[in-house]
């Protein structure tokens, strides 16, 4: 009987696999093709110009930005969209991992993990008294700090049950989010040719401002390897800081709300939620390469193989944006959040310079 029942089992399975794979087929096609569209682009720049002035990361994500403008694909593409903005996303997180070896990238190792967990404080910290200062509810601005500290739309997604947010209060933030990290992948590497700063400094000062782990790799790839290594290796560390920020705000919660039978608690997410599988395969994979393990032929497809998911995913996140919803969240967070995100600039370029971590 439990024989049959598990051959039964079997094919309900594989058919709900199926059905999933075929749900996501129209979506991830489109960004495949809007992936080729910028390589094309990008090869006729290198023609016409002799160089890319715009790599394909960013081209994937205007291009995908303008389709949505101009035409929302719907249900029939969103699973697809959002697989190939999120999982192909995250695999290409954990193949980069094979490219990095911290030996090579830890000089500066002590100095440099005290100030991103001195920057995480301090953003969190200044963001928070600045939606405060513009009147902004003590959750929505909350929200915006640990946004703009750690990283971005997980960061509110793992603080909002803690602290009680509304949803309308999430998804303003998260908008803020979608649209200014879009501006910074689009705007950093242009500020590099002011800033002048070197490799690895680049890759700091990126790591420590961009919102997302695959953000970094898109506003790091037109500098350099390095840049992109280091730059990944410092908002791993960023988002590690997520779980004891939410601990912190967990115990604050319990610590204030009223006592009795009949009052809510603040629950702590599991540990899964605040440190997502991605990252642990990626440390994983630079301790292998660090320790030896990895064979360094396995390096350059790795590399190879982890670009591309990244700008399909590029082409997913552009696909996402949908610039009208900017309007919706009002100018007094729009300010809060452009401001902090300047602030946070500021200390990441202060911690470089000043304290000779690059």
């Amino acid at each position: 009987m439990f024989a049959n029942m598990a051959i039964l089992a079997i094919p309900v399975t594989s058919t709900g696999l199926a059905q999933r794979a075929v749900r996501i087929v129209p979506g991830l096609l489109l960004c495949l093709a809007i992936t080729g569209v910028a390589f094309a682009l990008q090869g006729l720049e290198a023609r016409l110009f002799g160089r890319a002035w715009l790599e394909a990361l960013v081209l994937a994500i205007l291009l995908g930005a303008a389709v949505r403008t101009v035409w929302n694909p719907g249900p029939l593409c969103a699973e697809g969209i959002h697989f190939s903005g999120k999982t192909v996303l995250e695999i290409a997180v954990v193949l980069l991992g094979a490219t990095v070896d911290a030996r090579a990238i830890s000089a500066a190792g002590g100095v440099l993990l005290i100030g991103i967990v001195a920057l995480v404080v301090l953003a969190i910290a200044g963001s928070y008294g600045l939606g405060r200062l513009f009147r902004l509810p003590h959750r929505m601005a909350a929200l915006i700090a640990c946004g703009n500290a750690i990283c971005g739309n997980s960061a509110i997604a793992a603080v909002a049950p803690v602290i009680g947010a509304e949803g309308e209060d999430v998804a303003a933030a998260i908008s803020f989010t979608a649209i200014l990290g879009i501006a910074v992948v689009l705007g950093l590497p242009f500020a590099d040719s002011v800033l002048h700063l070197s490799n690895r400094g680049y890759g700091i000062v990126a790591g420590l401002t961009v919102y997302a782990v695959p953000q970094v790799l898109a506003a790091t790839a037109p500098v350099s390897a390095l840049a992109v290594q280091v730059g990944t290796l410092v908002k791993l560390v960023r988002v590690l800081m997520l779980g004891p920020v939410v601990t912190i705000l967990a115990l604050i919660a319990r610590s204030t709300q009223h006592s009795g039978p009949g009052a809510a608690r603040a629950s702590l997410p599991p540990l899964a939620h605040m440190i997502p599988w991605f990252i642990v395969g990626f440390l994983l994979l630079v301790a292998a390469r660090s320790l030896g393990l990895t064979p360094k032929p396995l390096a350059a497809p790795a590399s190879s193989a982890a670009d591309f998911l990244t700008i399909v995913s590029m082409a997913a996140l552009g696909l996402g944006v949908d610039v009208r919803a900017l309007a919706g969240a009002g100018p007094r967070a729009s300010v809060v959040v452009t401001l902090s995100l300047a602030m946070i600039s500021a200390l990441a370029l202060l911690l470089v310079r000043s304290f000779r971590v690059a």
